[in-house]
């Protein structure tokens, strides 16, 4: 089972802390204004003060997620079809038939091109869940991934895939 780059790790704990302290600022301004409104009863300085502890709360735990996620991250390519294994609370395996593989795609967000990763989304036949993505790679392991899918979904398809 082929694991990812741990650099991931840091892609998604900026994440959760960015998304946690941006809904943070928005309950926090929400409790705000209804206390502007004399709907709560609370003073602005708990509020704040509450708000800034959950958001030190919510980031240590998503942190802790993102730390555990990389641990259970794998993939690997089979005979016929391409294997993930992922999730912290709720385990997925996935299995991607060569057969159902439609187009195979690279990304890089920028957080991740300043780390030096990238993402590799496989596309599917079918409408639920059509593409799986295998974040946490080197650009030239990303692509080399990239094409030794091509040629495993030519070989299962013939010369009219991908």
């Amino acid at each position: 089972m082929e694991r990812l780059e741990p650099r991931i790790r840091w892609v998604w704990i900026v994440a959760a802390v960015v998304r946690t302290v941006i809904l943070g600022t928005v309950l926090g301004g929400l409790l705000v204004a209804l206390q502007a409104r004399e709907v709560l009863a609370i003073g602005t300085d708990r509020i704040l003060l509450g708000t800034v502890v959950l958001v030190i709360l919510v980031s240590l735990v998503r942190t802790a997620v993102a730390w555990r996620r990389y641990a259970v991250f794998g993939f690997t390519l089979r005979d016929q079809s391409l294997y993930i294994e992922r999730g912290v609370f709720t385990r997925i395996k996935t299995v991607v038939p060569y057969v159902r593989v439609q187009h195979v795609d690279s990304r890089r967000s920028p957080l991740e091109r300043a780390l030096g990763l990238g993402t590799l989304v496989v596309y599917t036949a079918g409408s639920r869940n059509a593409d799986v993505a295998i974040p946490g790679l080197t650009p030239d392991r990303a692509e080399a991934l990239q094409e030794r899918l091509r040629e495993l979904t030519i070989e299962t398809n013939g010369e009219d895939a991908v």
